[in-house]
């Protein structure tokens, strides 16, 4: 695109989708215009604007933004599509994921009393400024926000990569509401670029520095802030729910233009899905923080609740259940659950020399020992590769969308033990969704740390058997089913951290190690070994969580009071 068709978008935008500059940052996608029309596109996804850039939405233009979608189609040969619009194309109906509308507030509107009063009352204890600074206590609060409970993957990625654009792209800035103390009480992400509005974008407030009212003193600067820059109108985006209806409501913000939002995919590839719910959005590119380095500099936390209080003879333990890999972290539940126990049992050592012997006999396969690669068509690895390492080619290094560090699919599949090769593929899989976090290593080194006894149940032999024992039919199946992983990793996700373990071995029956070698026999074995230490009481059991399925109930055989942790 030319400079003046980005400053003929920008002067004519009427949606923040229409923001250019923004949305190219946001997604690494290269825009483009068909028509009347915007579009946004990189590797094998289209993002398609069907709000018209010039005239009005209507009828006549939603038949014009069915073609050009389909001219979009053509030209990229993209298969991963999604669609916004005001009225989707009649075509696209059975594809519609959502309605809602978006809301905006004129600049020359009466302010409201009530939160206008509110607003002065906050401002008389905090200080406001406009930035494009993202500090230490930004990465806090933006960390502390996204902490609070589940949030779309989309909108995380926007927190995420706020530091990388806020200084890069033209009209961002940081509204920011900082105590007497120093400290970042709340923050608005806005975006000025478009000649007749300004965007409210993203914000957070503080429940650790809490400032009453600080969100509608905010506001209230933005108003002010589009009313110095001659704007028309504050877009406040989406309704999104009843809570967030009602805020922009309070500010006389009123819903105007319509929205939809169809997300399909083209047939006939042997590709797998690129992502969710407007991937165009969060597909990284170049940041001077990586994803993996932003989240681990401050490590999103959750309250560990997949724990049993065990006790006999007054007497008390604790047994939890284990994450092998996972994306939070449970730090702080377990030093308070450490500072109970002497005593930290786990599966077995988790070392780095242990844990090194075991990479090692993984990568020297016996010569008679099965092979993957022999089970598996040539099409079914391609699949695997791609859900493994994510896209590749030309286009996808040019966007970031590359894998950095791939994964050789092929060669572990053809020179590694078949559980070495699964264990290895899936980690790999898991790290690209930074899911960087262990359970079982979290609590080990922690365990060390707090100058506990650590103790395991089994020898590294013990474990090589059991790993050697998991069907290559299963992990057979479980590769063939790549294409599913995502939708998998989020519906276990949600049961750990609820800590319901009968959800939990619902979603994940079909695991290549849920197995009665891997799970049923080694729980009597378990049991036998754990015991002691438990009926001496203050001791905590750590094992992977379904074998806790059987372990209540062994437990509770064994005479204890077995009682989840609330």
């Amino acid at each position: 695109m030319t400079s003046a068709q980005y400053d003929l978008i920008l002067a004519q935008a009427d949606i923040p989708e229409h923001s250019v500059h923004f949305m190219q940052a946001m997604s690494g996608g290269l825009p483009f215009l068909v028509g009347s029309f915007l579009f946004l596109h990189a590797e094998n996804w289209l993002l398609a604007v069907g709000y018209p850039i010039t005239g009005v939405s209507d009828e006549h233009a939603t038949r014009e933004f069915d073609q050009a979608l389909r001219d979009a189609q053509k030209m990229t040969r993209a298969e991963q599509c999604w669609a916004i619009s005001p009225s989707l194309p009649e075509r696209l109906g059975p594809h519609r994921r959502s309605q809602d509308q978006f809301f905006i507030l004129t600049t020359d509107s009466p302010l409201p009393s009530r939160p206008t009063r509110l607003a002065q009352r906050a401002a008389r204890i905090l200080q406001v400024e406009e930035s494009t600074r993202f500090t230490a206590a930004h990465r806090r609060l933006w960390a502390e926000c996204t902490s609070r409970g589940p949030m779309p993957d989309h909108i995380l990625e926007l927190y995420a990569r706020t530091e990388s654009v806020i200084t890069t792209c033209p009209g961002l800035s940081l509204l920011n509401a900082w105590d007497q103390n120093g400290h970042l009480a709340a923050c608005l992400l806005l975006d000025s670029a478009p000649r007749s509005f300004l965007s409210y974008i993203l914000g957070a407030h503080s429940r650790t520095h809490p400032t009453p009212y600080a969100s509608d003193l905010l506001f209230l600067e933005m108003i002010h802030l589009a009313r110095t820059r001659n704007k028309t109108y504050l877009h406040l985006g989406l309704g999104v729910n009843s809570g967030i209806r009602r805020f922009k409501e309070k500010w006389s913000a009123v819903p105007t233009l319509t929205y939809e939002m169809a997300q399909w995919r083209e047939t006939g590839s042997l590709r797998r899905d690129v992502g969710d719910l407007m991937q165009a959005l969060v597909s990284p590119s170049s940041r001077p923080m990586s994803k993996q380095e932003y989240w681990a500099s401050l490590p999103p936390q959750r309250t560990f609740k997949m724990l049993w209080k065990i006790e006999k003879n007054g007497r008390t333990s604790w047994i939890g259940g284990t994450a092998h890999f996972f994306c939070y972290s449970f730090e702080h539940s377990l030093r308070r659950l450490f500072d109970q126990v002497d005593t930290v049992v786990f599966e077995g050592p988790l070392d780095k020399e242990s844990l090194d012997q075991v990479a090692e006999i993984g990568r020297r396969p016996e010569p008679e020992a099965p092979r993957l690669i022999t089970a598996m068509t040539e099409q079914e690895i391609r699949a695997l590769d791609h859900s493994v390492c994510g896209p590749r080619g030309p286009w996808a290094r040019l966007f970031g969308l590359a894998d950095p560090n791939p994964l050789d699919v092929v060669e572990f599949l053809t020179n590694a033990r078949h559980w070495m090769a699964f264990f290895s593929l899936w980690t790999h899989f898991l790290r690209r969704l930074d899911w960087n976090q262990s359970v079982d290593l979290e609590a080990w080194h922690l365990a060390h740390e707090m100058g506990k006894n650590v103790l395991a149940l089994e020898s590294i032999p013990e474990q090589i058997e059991t790993l050697e024992s998991i069907p290559l039919e299963r992990i057979v199946r479980f590769f063939r089913a790549c294409g599913h992983w995502k939708r998998y990793t989020r519906q276990n996700m949600k049961a750990y951290l609820k800590g319901d373990l009968d959800q939990m071995m619902g979603t994940s029956a079909e695991f290549p190690s849920r197995t009665d070698m891997v799970i049923g026999r080694r729980d009597a074995v378990f049991l036998e070994r754990m015991l002691p230490m438990v009926e001496a009481g203050r001791c905590a059991v750590f094992v992977g969580s379904a074998h806790i399925f059987n372990l209540r109930d062994m437990l509770t055989d064994a005479g204890f009071r077995v009682e989840k942790v609330p």
